[in-house]
C-alpha cells in the first residue's frame, strides 16, 4: 500500500539530507515519540507502532528511512525536485501488502500527515 503527503516548503535534495537525519525525526513527525538511539545510517526509534530499528540513506532527490524489522515493510521517503512540480516535497510511505486492518492504514496516513506538518510547522 502507498501513502502520500505533499508540501511546498523551500527545499532542496541537499537539505533533506542534511536535515533529516535519525536523531531529528521527532521533531519532524509529531509519530514517532522518541529516538532510543541515533547514528548517521541507523538507529532505533519508539513511534506510534512500538520500538524499531531505523536505516537512514541519502536518495537522490532526498532521504529514505526503513524499519527493518517492521513486519509490514514500513519505509518512507522525503523527496523533492520531482515532475510534474518539481517545487514540491512528497512524503511517500509504502508497506508491503495490498490491504491492511483500517486501523493501521489510518495511523499509516496519521503518519504521513505527521510528518507533511512537521516540515511545514519547522522548516
Amino acid at each position: 500500500m502507498e501513502f502520500f503527503a505533499t508540501t511546498m516548503i523551500s527545499a532542496s535534495a541537499a537539505d533533506l539530507q542534511h536535515r533529516l537525519t535519525i536523531a531529528s525525526l521527532t521533531r519532524w513527525c509529531n509519530s514517532i515519540e522518541k529516538v532510543l538511539s541515533a547514528a548517521t545510517s541507523n538507529g532505533e526509534i519508539y513511534c506510534v507502532w512500538g520500538t524499531f530499528k531505523t536505516n537512514r540513506e541519502n536518495l537522490t532527490n532526498g532521504v529514505r528511512f526503513s524499519l527493518p524489522g517492521c513486519i509490514n515493510a514500513l519505509q518512507w521517503t522525503v523527496t523533492t525536485g520531482h515532475d510534474p512540480n518539481p517545487l514540491l516535497t512528497v512524503i511517500h510511505v509504502t508497506i508491503n501488502r495490498t490491504e491492511q486492518d483500517q486501523d493501521f492504514v489510518d495511523s499509516i496516513q496519521q503518519f504521513a500527515t505527521d510528518w507533511k506538518i512537521g516540515l511545514e510547522t519547522h522548516w
